[in-house]
């Protein structure tokens, strides 16, 4: 009896204990996220951190149109802004694709592609600016600033594509953590890492890593772009911030790479291979999960497609709608495949639809691309419908429309995983043409579920991976132990021209 009193006094201690650990281990984390598509990614970190005991606050703007204020698994801190970001207005999409639709109608002429620039830097010019905002009502207010300061958090993490949040952190004087993978104007890696331009696609090339003499010498000129958009476009409204609120000789583009972690969202079997850094940790497919089983007429739509399998079309979350010109093409190319297909469509109906498409305003995406007998993805090309489809082995057909969906498609057609179609040159012959080649040819199949194989063969998942390395910053209050210093160099000292001296003869 007494053995089974000591016992029972033990087992209540020890579940005291175990009770007491997840809030004796938990951090404090402010996030500065990025509304859209890039909330999608941050609100699943904002989970896993949750479900691990740890106190989220989110720092959203009162327009955002993704980022609620009320959550049970954060806390918000609302900010209003002389107006709303362009990436928070939910038809600022839908106007933007339409432009540049009609530009590339239009072709490829030196006019067109002037005027392609000139829209798609405006754009990124205004939304940079309207981003800066955000730092002023910061640091203006000084009650908020006090209570950030009070709160005492661990660390700071940060989607830096707009890149407000880095300011807010080194004002704080808080480590940093990045969720990315465009940063500014331009891809994680080449602000971070090495990037040689010899074999390292610049952002908007188009191009892979195996490159012809002239495609070097394209990948020059695109690498040369992007520097001077970020020089001379973006970084501008975020210098007049650190000259105004930091001190002398502060550098913004130093602050920027100068996080602790980076949690790129990227995964060697789909990008091409790179120069790494230490302090840069792969989660690439961080958001994929087994499928769930389906609602019942989902299911029971899923099984009526008999032998022939279905086909899942999704354009993702930011466009509502394309042109209903181009979707009544897709829409009569659909009608003539023996296959059922989901369609996940916002807008006016297409005209041309057959009985075997089902139109939804919403899916399943995951659970969808997982189901056997899902046999294609028709999609734009968004990373995480991408990693979604090698998660689950899916091959796609890819209509690409803005910004990277076509870097992305690119490189799973050069896997031999994806059809890759034009968008502005789609007809119902084209569209019906890529969707057999892609059913009937085993290749595609073949190469997605290698890449599935790939994805999945690690020792850690991309989940536990980033959850880890969070942690990991918040133990030992930063990393940097595994951060270089090179990123203060001036330009001649890093290549070391400094170094050469004229020899007379």
């Amino acid at each position: 009896m007494n053995f089974l009193r000591a016992s029972g006094y033990r087992l209540l201690l020890f579940l005291v204990f175990a009770a007491e650990v997840p809030s004796a281990q938990s951090g404090k984390v402010l996030v500065f996220p990025v509304d859209g598509s890039h909330w999608v990614n941050m609100n699943i970190l904002i989970k896993v951190l949750h479900e691990h005991g740890h106190q989220i606050t989110v720092v959203r703007s009162a327009s955002s149109w993704y980022i609620k204020e009320e959550s049970p698994h954060y806390k918000s801190i609302t900010v209003t802004l002389p107006e709303p970001i362009n990436i928070e207005q939910e038809d600022f999409f839908t106007s933007f694709l339409s432009k540049m639709l009609e530009i590339q109608k239009n072709g490829w002429s030196p006019l067109g592609l002037v005027k392609f620039y000139m829209q798609m830097l405006t754009n990124l010019h205004k939304m940079h600016q309207q981003s800066s905002h955000l730092v002023v009502e910061i640091f203006e207010n000084l009650d908020l600033m006090t209570q950030l300061s009070e709160e005492r958090f661990d660390l700071v993490l940060i989607d830096p594509g707009l890149p407000s949040g880095v300011m807010v952190a080194h004002k704080l004087k808080l480590p940093m953590v990045y969720n990315v993978r465009w940063i500014t104007s331009g891809e994680g890696h080449s602000v971070v890492a090495p990037s040689p331009i010899s074999y390292v696609p610049a952002p908007g090339s188009l191009l892979s890593d195996h490159m012809t003499f002239r495609e070097r010498v394209k990948n020059i000129f695109y690498y040369s772009m992007n520097r001077y958009i970020d020089h001379f476009i973006i970084q501008p409204e975020y210098d007049k911030l650190v000259a105004r609120y930091f001190e002398p000789d502060t550098d913004f583009f130093h602050l920027l790479q100068s996080a602790d972690i980076w949690l790129i969202r990227s995964d060697f079997i789909f990008e091409f291979p790179r120069p790494t850094m230490p302090n840069i940790v792969y989660i690439g497919g961080f958001q994929c999960k087994p499928s769930k089983p389906l609602p019942a007429e989902l299911e029971a739509f899923m099984q009526g497609s008999g032998d022939h399998g279905v086909i899942v079309m999704s354009l993702g979350t930011l466009v509502k709608a394309l042109p209903s010109e181009i979707t009544s093409e897709i829409a009569a190319g659909f009608a003539q495949l023996p296959q059922r297909v989901i369609w996940r469509h916002i807008g006016e109906r297409p005209r041309n639809l057959g009985n075997n498409t089902l139109l939804v305003k919403w899916l399943p995406q995951n659970d969808l691309l997982g189901h056997p007998k899902t046999r294609a993805f028709v999609a734009h090309g968004g990373t995480n419908g991408i990693y979604e489809s090698i998660y689950h082995g899916v091959p796609v057909i890819g209509i690409p429309l803005l910004f990277d969906q076509f870097e992305n498609m690119l490189r799973l057609q050069v896997q031999g995983a994806a059809k890759v179609l034009d968008v502005t040159k789609l007809d119902n012959h084209s569209f019906l043409a890529a969707v057999q080649e892609v059913l009937h040819e085993p290749s595609y199949k073949e190469n997605m579920q290698k890449m599935s194989r790939l994805h999945k063969d690690r020792p850690v998942s991309p989940q536990d991976s980033a959850l880890f390395w969070i942690e990991y910053v918040m133990r030992h209050k930063g990393a940097a132990h595994l951060r270089t210093d090179s990123y203060k160099m001036p330009w001649y000292s890093y290549h070391s021209l400094d170094t050469v001296q004229k020899t007379e003869i």
